[in-house]
């Protein structure tokens, strides 16, 4: 796969209203990316009073512009937002605002709007149904139609009211971390034209997040308070914000689209990051080579510059060269889990025994920083597998579908695994949970069925 994100396939359950379906969805993990938005969510978590290791923020790879909360402390953000998004201020007003609907609750009370619109609505079916048996069939579907109408009056009235609050506690936490709240309005005003047209033509943050312009006004009113009211986005960090959506644009467009949106005319950062991205698409693999160097040149500390280097020389067979430049990105990021993964999988990929001892405290230090990476999973199974340690590589493998949401076959390599460990001992121990854990998780497949 020629990619320098990395795309995880994932399922996850909409939790908007009871018995949504499961839609598949596409996570784009990017150890940059996903660097940058945590220190754009971290301090407004603080000023929510949520503690930031437990809010779970995931890019989803989806041009249309939305962002929302979902499945407890979870808030997922389409890639088309952050093209979307002018300046690093109005993507930070975004996150204000999806940070409010967990601090404030919203999702528990929303279930109970459901369920209050929910009665109103069969209340209005049962008396219906019983006017047209009593032989008035127009009377009885117009009591259906009112009580149906009554119910989605209800819950919109109420999805209103929690959007607002949404906005108001939103711009608190920009306040509180010294941001203006005036991002935030310039996104939603921006997107506030699409309610006229159809649902088909609207992007779905509108759908989900019903703009007027009462709230918006309420938002201006709120937003001159503030002392921060004519503070324009922080320099440093929209530089960061402009090469991440370059780098992102670069990925998602075509490449003759990239290169007329970041000419070679463009000497930027960020246009050698789009650029990249653009070259390694069309199998340029020189040119894509050029900039990266281009890149380095400019930042020589810069792991994530490196990383991109390395992997373009890995996906183009270059593997023995990328060694020393992903080396070289994890001594500048010893931190980053993903690119450690990137440095033990060009390793693994040699298939030679030494390598492979070499990368399995690489990879195990990165699946303890990164449970979720079923990449790091995958490559440290297969060292194991390489180094006789067979026991440890059916437990690696039980993680790996454990935490990529296979239950069957977690559990069958948990048990494969059990078998190999002493009784009693931390692995053992781990397999036997994750035995126990999946079984239970794919009998409850099995019935949903």
């Amino acid at each position: 796969m020629r990619t320098l994100f990395k795309r995880v396939a994932i399922a996850f359950l909409i939790l908007l209203m009871p018995g949504s379906p499961v839609l598949a969805q596409s996570i784009l993990r990017d150890a940059e990316t996903e660097h940058f938005i945590r220190q754009l969510s971290d301090p407004l978590l603080k000023a929510a009073g949520l503690t930031p290791s437990s809010v779970h923020l995931y890019l989803l790879h989806d041009n249309s512009i939305n962002a929302f909360v979902a499945g407890g402390q979870n808030i997922f953000i389409h890639s088309g937002l952050i093209l979307a998004a002018d300046d690093v201020d109005e993507l930070q007003g975004v996150l204000a605002h999806e940070i409010c609907h967990i601090a404030c609750g919203h999702g528990i009370r929303t279930q109970e709007a459901y369920a209050n619109a929910g009665t109103a609505s069969v209340l209005s079916m049962v008396l219906g149904a019983a006017a047209i048996l009593a032989g008035g069939a127009d009377a009885g579907m117009g009591i259906m139609m009112a009580g149906q109408s009554v119910a989605q009056g209800q819950f919109l009235a109420y999805s209103r009211g929690q959007e607002s609050e949404a906005d108001v506690n939103g711009a608190k936490y920009l306040q509180a971390v010294g941001i203006s709240p005036t991002g935030m309005i310039r996104f939603f005003d921006k997107l506030r034209d699409q309610e006229i047209l159809a649902q088909v033509r609207q992007d779905p943050y509108v759908r989900t997040h019903p703009l007027n312009r009462t709230r918006i006004m309420q938002l201006q009113e709120i937003a001159e308070k503030s002392p921060y009211y004519q503070t324009p986005p922080n320099a440093a960090r929209n530089e960061e914000f402009l090469r991440l959506k370059a780098k992102l644009a670069g990925y998602l467009y075509e490449p003759r689209q990239t290169l007329r949106k970041y000419p070679l005319s463009d000497k930027s950062v960020a246009a050698h990051y789009a650029r990249v991205y653009a070259y390694h698409k069309a199998l340029e693999w020189d040119l894509a080579l050029e900039e990266a160097d281009a890149l380095i040149q400019a930042e020589p500390d810069n792991p994530y510059f490196y990383e991109i280097k390395g992997q373009i020389l890995f996906e183009n067979g270059k593997v023995q060269d990328s060694l020393p430049v992903l080396q070289k990105a994890v001594a500048l990021a010893p931190q980053e889990a993903l690119i450690a993964t990137a440095y033990g999988q060009a390793m693994v990929s040699l298939e030679d025994e030494a390598q492979m001892a070499k990368a399995i405290p690489i990879l195990e230090d990165a699946t303890r920083r990164d449970p979720e990476n079923t990449f790091a999973w995958f490559n440290l199974a297969k060292a194991y597998a390489w180094t006789g340690k067979d026991a440890q590589a059916s437990l690696a493998t039980a993680e790996r579908f454990f935490s990529g949401g296979s239950p069957s076959q977690a559990a069958m390599h948990a048990e494969r695994a059990m078998k190999g460990f002493k009784e009693g001992t931390p692995e053992w121990l781990r397999a036997q949970d994750i035995m126990v854990i999946s079984q239970a998780a794919a009998e409850r497949q099995r019935r949903r069925r």
